[in-house]
């Protein structure tokens, strides 16, 4: 058999166009269609199964429970076939490019689409395992769109790291892995491009392989670093030519900043379109070459005799509800992301929130619209307010029982119209710059929070000389339905016993000085604020575990925010937001670009 001399070059330029169309279509149904049906409905098994969050603590429980193994099931099975689909159409395009033959982005489609429907037999059911866990787990940057999210999640790492037995055992499994994950390298290319069912396909790629896994291993390995490396250094030379030009033409600005993250962001699309279909045309080429190498016959796709190309009123078909699915879902991911509705609070993608305590509270005036918008141009999650009812039942928002530490007059808020209230200065207390700042009523805050999409953790405080307090704060959110983006907190449990008899779907947080004792047995709390200093690991694991959150008041130091980061709470409350923002941000993250810009402006300053 005389051997077809190919390179990666030609395998993906012959037929590119259909690869980039195909890809890129694909990733952006990942993203518009796949993602929002997925959040959907892992947050509507978490709420029938009764976890609200969820973390190592309870992992176990909610995976042994009988709703999520079956829709796990199920899911593993969506996966399965959709990352298929991917892998099979780039597979075929990649096999027409090696015959030398053009073909469209619908005959490969529809062809990997009838292939793909062969995962449902019976004989295929360990095909999965390959597609779904394999390549994921070993970051080999191979896989498709969606799976290729799927990580080890940092909490699991740390804890194996911190434990040499665990440790050994993870070298092992990934030993184990890479060593299977390279016998069944060509599996895909037998099933999809001669039929074999997984057992034959594992055993032909077995043998295959198996005068050729090192050298197969670092061929790809190699690939992938350079794939990466290119990227990298394409865009520090691309910065450097951006800030170079801005500083020449004498106006660098934020501007440059701006156009080098959305050349970043252009290029990483275009990374993340190719980086699939370079990979498999590596694995492509030495699966025609070992081929070549054995005298194994290479078969040849007929395409076009099995799908005609013109006319087909199926695949209109599919395009039109596609469409329909793709401007529906999307519509939907947007609008949920906005509201901030896909906060699925599962620990290890979820960053921990920062909540501004009464605002922006060092910059601006305590508890006043002006501290609430420092608050939301600091970019913080929660802003948390204090409310007190005046002697005509109105609502407004003060921290004290009395008027004079912040307004001048001594006066309690019982006694105190609310008319009489709005015409104190609530601003010069702070600074002559807020003279003239009044204090807020509770429905003001509430519509600026609905109107700029940031939640709100309002506490009662009560003093005995109130008329329906929890009544007409719920009544008020309800109103303008904020449940979802808001708690109502106090440091009287009756107070949550009343809301929660009122209305069971608004969410509740005990405020607490000192946590002591079975906690958990406070049922109308949904979760707890509780002073930093009684904060500890066991606490957090026993409150986690049962689903609920914890909040850390009031935290603003470096040392005492990152202890609670370490404590892995749920929200920082404090008045140092930037620093909270900070120091929560960079322990979640490690931004390469960032350390580029700094590097280049150290440079070139």
């Amino acid at each position: 058999m005389k051997k077809k001399k190919i390179n990666l070059k030609n395998i993906l330029k012959y037929n590119l166009k259909s690869l980039l169309i195909f890809e890129a279509f694909y990733k952006i149904a990942s993203v518009i269609i796949f993602t929002p049906l997925f959040l959907s409905a892992f947050k509507l098994i978490t709420k029938i199964s009764g976890y609200t969050y969820i973390t190592i603590e309870n992992v176990v429980n909610f995976l042994l429970n009988p709703l999520t193994i079956i829709f796990l099931l199920i899911l593993i099975l969506l996966l399965t076939f959709y990352t298929f689909i991917d892998i099979s159409t780039i597979i075929i395009i990649l096999d027409a490019s090696y015959h030398n033959e053009k073909i469209g982005v619908k005959e490969a489609f529809l062809l990997a689409l009838k292939k793909s429907l062969r995962i449902l037999n019976l004989k295929n059911i360990l095909l999965p395992i390959l597609v779904i866990f394999l390549i994921p787990f070993l970051n080999l940057g191979i896989s498709s769109g969606f799976i290729s999210t799927i990580k080890v999640p940092e909490f699991i790492t740390d804890y194996i790291s911190g434990n040499p037995v665990f440790s050994i055992l993870y070298l092992g499994l990934l030993i184990v892995l890479t060593i299977l994950l390279f016998r069944w390298l060509y599996v895909m290319h037998y099933f999809v491009l001669e039929d074999c069912d997984f057992k034959e396909a594992r055993k032909k790629s077995i043998n295959l392989s198996k005068k050729n896994k090192i050298k197969d291993f670092l061929k790809i390995i190699l690939t992938e670093i350079g794939v990466v490396l290119f990227y990298l250094v394409f865009i520090f030379i691309s910065i450097i030519l951006i800030i170079l030009l801005y500083k020449w033409l004498g106006s660098y600005s934020s501007l440059s900043i701006t156009l080098i993250w959305l050349f970043i962001a252009i290029s990483f699309a275009i990374l993340v379109i190719m980086a699939t279909p370079i990979s498999y045309g590596v694995i492509s080429l030495l699966y025609y070459k070992h081929k070549n190498d054995i005298k194994e016959e290479i078969p040849k796709l007929t395409v076009s005799k099995r799908l005609p190309t013109k006319n087909n009123k199926w695949f209109k078909v599919f395009v039109s509800v596609v469409i329909v699915l793709t401007v529906f879902c999307g519509t939907i991911l947007t609008v949920n992301v906005l509201n901030g509705n896909y906060d699925l609070k599962i620990e290890n993608v979820k960053l921990m929130e920062v909540t501004a305590h009464r605002g922006a509270s060092v910059k601006y005036p305590e508890n006043t619209m002006a501290a609430f918008k420092g608050a939301k141009e600091l970019s913080a999650d929660w802003i948390e307010l204090d409310v007190q009812q005046t002697k005509d039942r109105e609502l407004i928002i003060l921290h004290d029982t009395n008027l004079k530490r912040t307004t001048g007059l001594n006066k309690n808020t019982w006694d105190a119209t609310l008319e009489e209230v709005r015409s104190l200065d609530a601003g010069s207390f702070f600074s002559e710059e807020f003279k003239g700042e009044v204090i807020p009523t509770l429905e003001e805050v509430l519509i600026f929070a609905k109107n700029n999409n940031i939640k709100l953790n309002i506490e009662l405080k009560p003093t005995g000389h109130e008329v329906d307090f929890e009544k007409s704060v719920v009544d008020l959110i309800k109103k303008y339905n904020l449940e979802e983006s808001s708690v109502i907190t106090s440091q009287v449990y009756e107070v949550l016993e009343n809301i929660k008899n009122y209305a069971k779907d608004v969410k509740t947080v005990y405020v607490m000085s000192l946590a002591y004792g079975d906690i958990l047995e406070l049922g109308c709390a949904d979760n707890f604020s509780i002073e930093a200093s009684s904060i500890n690991k066991p606490l957090v694991k026993k409150i986690h575990n049962a689903g609920k959150e914890v909040y850390a008041w009031t935290v603003n130091t470096n040392e005492s925010i990152n202890e609670m980061i370490n404590l892995n709470v749920d929200n920082i409350i404090t008045d140092n937001i930037t620093l909270a923002k900070n120091l929560v941000y960079e322990s979640k993250t490690s931004n390469l670009v960032l350390e580029y810009i700094k590097l280049i402006n150290n440079l070139f300053a």
